[in-house]
């Protein structure tokens, strides 16, 4: 008898201590529910409008009657000003308060929607992008960082998970809401949906956010904030010029020559600083370098082909804005479904065997959209897109996971902004490259320019997509370089 009632008592103790312990759980879960809400309001705020841009730059460039190669720019600009605010992101978190910073992000984005929505030419949107992308720089990192500490012990996993689904939905939606703006309403609600939204952010973070504490922060490696930005920059300029005014033009000489001289004081800054901006003393591990050259490629292919494929839609095929989001779908799915996958067959079989299966993928995209003409059905269009998407997806986030396993411990702290910069940056050349193909093959034909016929853009598209698949083949054959995973770890070991 007293066994039994010992026994119940044990059940009760351990049905309370269960209890007690999804109280606690759940308990933990609502203090955090609050900031949550805020800080994925600002992201999602930011990656919809990410993607959204894209679709409507036939429309931009016909709006202030630019060319693609100018109006590109209100897209890379964007990403050079996310790749010049990124690496001091931890800084400014560290020295004034993450949830300050956060704030001040979401409402200089907010700030630069609104003096998009009034811009009367091609360069005031491009400078107010580049506003734009400032403050969306600063979102993503703040928000994974408070996140993480705002999750409780044992529960960061789940509170990640939560945050994933509209990570994946902001991309997918961003084509398709921005499409029917344009086509039913005007390109300026692009940029007018996110005031609302940018000032609940703002109101949800300012009552809700707590205050992060600042930290010691080092020296600010102020010639890196100078001279990385400008190398870029003008590098990425003396391309777009070399397209619109020839590569022996002023302009893309003094570009080029600018943004190479910018770039050698920028590397022999960072090498000399104690605490530099960017740790460039991590290429010395040749598995990095390898791991991160493989990455700059697929971005420079995603990237670029993300830019010219609703391009593509729009002025090869005819369809209008909301189409071509509806038609970019697919890729986002096949992005959605294929990630998952990736993620666990780099823990089963390493890096490689993704790499020359996504690069593959994306080759295969971009020559299938190469044979696409203008009279071609839509039927055409699904597989190239589907295969672009698993392609990218199979290798990104495992690619990114590989590179933090290939750095040197020792510099692994550093390695995130490295990659997260250099990664935008690879973005801002893969965009204006593909531009700046695809205007000096419209050039090539003598009834080319705004107007042109749907055979002469589907031509100059067909050779601007080889150009893709070219860029996929190294990316292949960098692939067969890389070791795995397994043998990064003890490599990296004997390297440093």
């Amino acid at each position: 008898m007293l066994n039994l009632i010992s026994k119940k008592g044990g059940n009760l103790v351990s049905i309370q201590a269960k209890v007690a312990m999804k109280a606690e759980k759940t308990q933990s879960l609502k203090t955090i529910r609050g900031p949550l809400i805020a800080i994925i309001i600002g992201m999602f705020m930011v990656m919809l409008d990410s993607t959204a841009i894209n679709i409507a730059i036939p429309i931009l460039s016909n709006e202030f009657n630019s060319s693609l190669s100018v109006i590109q720019w209100s897209v890379t600009g964007y990403i050079l000003a996310e790749a010049a605010i990124i690496p001091i992101a931890g800084w400014l978190s560290d020295r004034f308060g993450a949830n300050r910073i956060f704030v001040i992000s979401i409402g200089l984005f907010t700030f630069s929607s609104i003096l998009c929505v009034f811009a009367t030419n091609a360069g005031q949107f491009v400078a107010f992008r580049i506003m734009q992308g400032l403050g969306g720089g600063l979102v993503m990192p703040l928000s994974m960082a408070m996140i993480y500490r705002l999750s409780p012990p044992g529960k960061v996993g789940a509170v990640m998970g939560m945050i994933g689904v509209p990570s994946l939905l902001a991309p997918a939606l961003g084509p398709i809401v921005a499409g029917w703006l344009v086509n039913f309403a005007s390109w300026h609600y692009i940029f007018i949906i996110n005031i609302p939204v940018g000032l609940i952010g703002v109101i949800l973070c300012l009552k809700s956010l707590p205050s992060f504490e600042r930290q010691a922060t080092a020296p600010l490696d102020i010639l890196g904030i100078l001279f990385g930005p400008l190398a870029f920059a003008a590098l990425v300029y003396g391309v777009t010029q070399g397209g619109d005014s020839g590569w022996d033009s002023t302009n893309t000489i003094i570009g080029l020559a600018v943004g190479v001289l910018a770039l050698l004081i920028f590397i022999i800054a960072e090498l000399r600083q104690q605490h530099p901006l960017i740790e460039l003393r991590v290429f010395r591990s040749r598995v990095f370098t390898r791991s991160i050259i493989v990455v700059w490629i697929s971005g420079i292919a995603y990237y670029g082909t993300l830019f010219i494929n609703p391009v593509f839609l729009q002025e090869v095929k005819g369809h209008n804005a909301f189409e071509a989001g509806m038609l970019m779908l697919p890729q986002a799915i096949a992005s959605a479904v294929f990630m998952p996958i990736g993620g666990r067959l780099f823990d089963g079989f390493g890096i490689k065997p993704l790499v020359v299966t996504g690069m593959a993928f994306i080759g295969i995209s971009a020559f299938l959209l190469s044979l696409i003409s203008a009279k071609d059905g839509v039927g055409m269009l699904i597989l190239p897109l589907v295969l672009l998407g698993a392609g990218i997806a199979l290798q990104g986030m495992s690619l990114n996971a590989h590179i933090m396993q290939a750095a040197p411990q020792h510099l692994i702290g550093r390695v995130s902004s490295l990659s997260g910069a250099s990664q935008q940056v690879m973005a801002s050349f893969g965009i204006a490259g593909l531009a700046t193909i695809l205007t000096e093959r419209l050039k090539d034909h003598p009834e080319s320019g705004v107007q042109a016929p749907n055979e002469i853009w589907s031509q100059a598209f067909s050779e601007t997509f080889l150009v893709v698949m070219a860029v996929a083949i190294v990316g292949i054959i960098l692939g067969f370089m890389i070791d795995n995973h397994k043998t990064d770890e003890k490599q990296n070991n004997n390297e440093t």
